[in-house]
């Protein structure tokens, strides 16, 4: 393998984690290793990989913020867009191709690099313009491209292969690589971790600052704004993993609200609970916390009841989760913690194990239990090739049906909602209707929900948790209170 020069890496500033750019050539290291023991890559085989392209609003000249593709920064670290690169297999060597940008670009976009900047800045062995891939790549005596061409199981989305002017002179397998490299991403390297525990960190921190802050008679999208300018400001994270949750009362029923027709603008009002959902990126790794508490800083006695329940859940599945155990029977044992807790506190009744035969769990906590976390909040790898997904409700939503293994970061935020258009036809259910106690359901009708979500990485005999936040009833009521003294 090549050698690499110490120092070349990624920092927003001396407050801020430094990621070495041998985190990525370790991968591009793994890749290699992972390939070369395949049978069907031959030698003279070279990975060529195409990074994003800055996006423009529709027909405008504005771009949306540049993110990297993932498989690409996972490669290579990248934050500039249109880049290509290329990895060969048998020796490691590893190729960007950078953009020929024009001299105006001084003027609009500031200096424009060398392609010895380049190389020193992603500690890479060779650096070429993208106009120049067909040349370089016949005089690596290439025989084979892989390229990346395979289907996200969250998304439903095809990765997009790469293409240059002169590929046509190549023969290419697009087929191999991208089982490959979603199984590498799913195992974290030591590198990877300590980026993921400072995005956790970071969004920890904030979300300590949202229990201080939130008052009845603010706006949702003020808790959204709140956390934001906190990872950004202090921990120098430009992006966040995903469309921030900020959702009070009825609206915590909503699973994914946020989005462009119910944009966190509701007004919190005091007696309600909130469900807080926001993570931060860095260096394109995520974060992914939900925490869930009453916007007057005082749990009312049926709030403590639905969120104690979640918590114990949280807590049964933290104990339980290491590896050799299936993920699926996870998500079970946090519905099952939750249906106890709903029939001790007398909002249904029955056996518990009887319910769980019917479902019923899955009218409360719709939602898989977990995903894993990565380079994307939704990270790849859940479903490979003999991970068949269940048709079960709720069990169907989970987006992995995996074994749990080491260096694995996954997602635990089992929650309890009302969601009136699935608890409604399951009280009229001839099966499942003999469960409930309407006059105490009517209760929660306009509670909303409670999601409790940490992100855990799978060690050698359990788990650790990355998320740090208060949790207990006793410890967010008292924090809010220090936000008010």
């Amino acid at each position: 393998m090549p050698g690499h020069q110490d120092g070349a890496s990624f920092s927003r500033g001396k407050h801020t984690h430094t990621v070495p750019m041998s985190l990525h050539a370790t991968n591009r290291r793994r890749l290699c290793e992972s390939l070369q023991s395949n049978s069907q890559v031959g030698s003279e085989a070279v990975v060529l990989l195409q990074g994003g392209d800055d996006v423009p609003r529709h027909c405008t000249d504005v771009s949306y913020l540049f993110r990297q593709e993932s498989y690409f920064q996972w490669c290579f670290g990248v934050r500039e867009p249109e880049f290509f690169g290329a990895i060969d297999v048998d020796s490691g060597k590893s190729i960007l191709f950078m953009p020929r940008l024009p001299q105006d670009y001084v003027i609009w976009l500031g200096r424009i690099p060398t392609t010895d900047d380049v190389k020193k800045q992603y500690d890479v062995d060779e650096v070429h313009y993208v106009d120049e891939i067909s040349d370089v790549l016949k005089a690596a005596k290439a025989k084979v491209l892989l390229t990346l061409v395979g289907v996200n199981s969250d998304s439903g989305l095809t990765s997009r292969e790469a293409k240059f002017e002169g590929i046509d002179s190549f023969k290419v397998n697009n087929t191999i690589l991208h089982p490959e490299m979603t199984e590498l991403r799913v195992f974290k390297t030591p590198a990877e971790i300590e980026v993921l525990r400072y995005a956790n960190k970071v969004s920890s921190e904030a979300h300590k600052v949202l229990y201080k802050s939130a008052r009845p008679g603010m706006h949702e999208y003020q808790m959204e704004s709140i956390f934001e300018h906190y990872t950004s400001k202090e921990a120098g994270c430009r992006y966040t993993a995903y469309t921030a949750i900020c959702a009070c009362g009825p609206n915590g029923a909503v699973l994914h609200y946020g989005h462009a027709a119910a944009p966190n603008d509701d007004l919190m009002l005091d007696g309600q609970i909130m469900v807080i959902d926001m993570g931060a990126e860095y260096h394109c790794y995520t974060s992914d916390i939900t925490i869930s508490f009453p916007v007057n800083g005082k749990f009312t006695p049926d709030q403590r009841i639905i969120y104690e329940a979640v918590l114990k859940s949280n807590l049964a599945v933290q104990k339980a989760a290491k590896p050799g155990v299936l993920w699926p029977d996870m998500h079970r044992l946090a519905e099952k913690t939750i249906l106890e807790e709903l029939v001790k506190h007398g909002l249904i009744q029955g056996n518990v194990d009887d319910m769980m035969a019917v479902r019923l769990g899955a009218v409360f906590m719709p939602h898989g239990l977990g995903h894993f976390m990565g380079l994307d909040v939704h990270d790849c790898g859940g479903y490979p090739k003999g991970v068949e997904r269940s048709t079960e409700p709720g069990l169907k939503s989970l987006r992995t049906g995996r074994v749990l293994q080491k260096d694995m970061v996954i997602t635990i935020e089992p929650g309890c909602y009302f969601i009136n258009s699935l608890i409604e036809p399951a009280m009229k259910d001839p099966v499942k209707s003999k469960f409930f106690v309407p006059e105490v359901m009517e209760r929660f009708k306009k509670f909303g929900g409670v999601r409790i979500e940490d992100d855990v990485l799978i060690t050698e005999d359990g788990c650790e948790n990355m998320t740090q936040v208060p949790r207990t009833v006793a410890d967010i009521e008292a924090i809010m209170a220090e936000g008010r003294a």
